[in-house]
């Protein structure tokens, strides 16, 4: 499970896809509904939140809006009507991990995205975290 930190304009159709089944994961997960999962590292930034499943939603529908600007389908109904406004933080050295990592999977799935994505000297964040200085987070597996 891959819950991004990155904007998810950076992702190919695969990615958004793939983005969009494993938040909708992540959010049963949240809810109880789930029994796999449950201790997954990165959704531990989520259960840290007085309203988890409410964040997830949010993240969600960020998630919906990009989709929606690409012409794609995905059922709205899924992301629950309670948004948290909470935000999130990110390291910087986190969100640059990711993109790279990012990158090492569009040059073998996607090389027009690739080309579009390596150009790129400021990488923007899911809509909601906010960037802060510090290096790539203690639960991402190097």
């Amino acid at each position: 499970m891959r819950i991004w930190s990155l904007h998810p304009r950076y992702l190919d159709a695969k990615g958004m896809v793939a983005l969009w089944r494993e938040a909708l994961l992540a959010k049963h997960v949240l809810e109880g509904k789930t029994k796999g999962y449950k201790n997954h590292p990165q959704l531990n930034r989520f259960k840290r939140l007085k309203r988890p499943v409410a964040a997830m939603n949010a993240y969600l529908a960020v998630i919906y809006e990009e989709a929606v600007r690409r012409g794609y389908h995905f059922d709205k109904t899924k992301i629950g009507g309670d948004l948290s406004r909470t935000r999130l933080k990110v390291h910087s050295g986190q969100l640059e991990y990711e993109f790279q990592h990012l990158l090492k999977k569009l040059q073998v799935r996607d090389v027009e995205k690739f080309t579009e994505n390596r150009k790129l000297a400021n990488i923007e964040a899911h809509g909601l975290f906010d960037v802060v200085q510090g290096p790539v987070e203690d639960w991402e597996i190097l």
